[in-house]
């Protein structure tokens, strides 16, 4: 069966079981005071990127105002400092939704499925529904997503398979991320380091291709080439080791951040209600990744597995860490 287009719904959604308990239908529901703020995993995810965008800041200045005089170059920087605000601007992280992360506007049919799920949901956290756009991504798989600072997106298989009950325990891990922080951090840490991050991988391409040209006239030059690289790098490191070491140390702390906001966004859907519901989520999960790795197994091959560096730099914890920690508050095996 072909996959649908990005921005194409499905024609006839066939939407699983409602089995949710809805505790606010009709209800009066108590607001809360604060609606939203930054935990300690968004602090210090910001903290984290703060050496890059530190590095950022030097080089958009360096470059803003060499090519464009100190008075033009300001006025470049501080626009640029500024542009880290639309992080909060909705009509801009909709355009970012759509246009990059390809979602999409819920149909009429699928609104009138996820919206009073969404609706309980922030009911029991007092949180104003219209706080938050819901958005949907053609997907086959079991997924949802924080986006920027006002987007929830869930995936189609989200939507359609699975009960109201899993489906609110999803989104309310979502409302997690968001209420934290999580997703406005990740996506300013994200959008404040880039420009480093394309100057670093500028400078590892033209050190490559700078190694290919000597390759192909001498070896002795190739030799020298990478010895001198390599110099420059550790002369740096010395000189600039309050900058190096935390830039090396950064893609390792990110993820342990990210693995913390994980299990603080469960952490918010159980406080909710919502453990055994999402333990489901995570078991459904569990038994999709064994039966794949049969479904391999009987043909001879072997699924891919992180090792040791990979669980280092990954941003979720595994299934079972995360089972482990909900069942503190669904009474689940340990």
């Amino acid at each position: 069966m072909p996959a649908l287009p990005p921005d194409a719904a499905p024609p006839v959604p066939a939407f699983a079981p409602d089995d949710l308990e809805y505790r606010h239908r009709g209800a009066r529901v108590h607001v809360a005071e604060h609606q939203r703020g930054a935990d300690i995993t968004a602090i210090g995810r910001l903290a984290v990127q703060a050496p890059g965008a530190l590095v950022s800041l030097a080089l958009v200045a360096t470059v803003a105002v060499g090519l464009c005089g100190t008075v033009v170059g300001t006025v470049v920087v501080l626009a640029w400092v500024a542009s880290g605000l639309l992080v909060f601007h909705r009509p801009t992280e909709l355009a970012f939704a759509r246009i990059v992360l390809k979602l999409r506007r819920p149909t009429e049919d699928e609104r009138a499925r996820l919206e009073p799920v969404w609706h309980e949901v922030t009911a029991r956290a007092g949180i104003e529904p219209g706080t938050y756009q819901l958005m949907v991504q053609n997907s086959d798989d079991l997924n949802a997503a924080a986006v920027a600072g006002h987007v929830v997106a869930v995936t189609t298989y989200s939507l359609n398979r699975i009960p109201s009950s899993n489906l609110a325990a999803v989104l309310a891990h979502e409302l997690g991320h968001h209420t934290g922080g999580h997703a406005w951090a990740g996506l300013l840490g994200y959008w404040y380091s880039l420009p480093g991050r394309i100057a670093w991988a500028v400078t590892r391409t033209l050190a490559a291709f700078a190694l290919l040209i000597t390759g192909y006239f001498s070896v002795v030059a190739t030799l020298v080439l990478g010895l001198f690289m390599a110099l420059a790098v550790f002369c740096a490191s010395v000189v600039a080791w309050y900058i190096v070491i935390p830039l090396v140390l950064a893609p390792f702390l990110l993820a342990y951040a990210g693995r913390r906001g994980e299990l603080r966004a469960d952490q918010q859907a159980a406080e909710l209600g919502f453990a055994r519901e999402l333990a489901e989520v995570l078991y459904h999960l569990e038994t999709e990744q064994a039966t794949k790795k049969a479904a391999l197994a009987a043909q001879g091959q072997k699924l891919k597995e992180p090792g040791p560096l990979g669980r280092l730099l990954s941003s979720h914890p595994s299934h079972q860490i995360r089972l482990t920690a909900l069942g503190r508050y669904a009474g689940l095996p340990r």
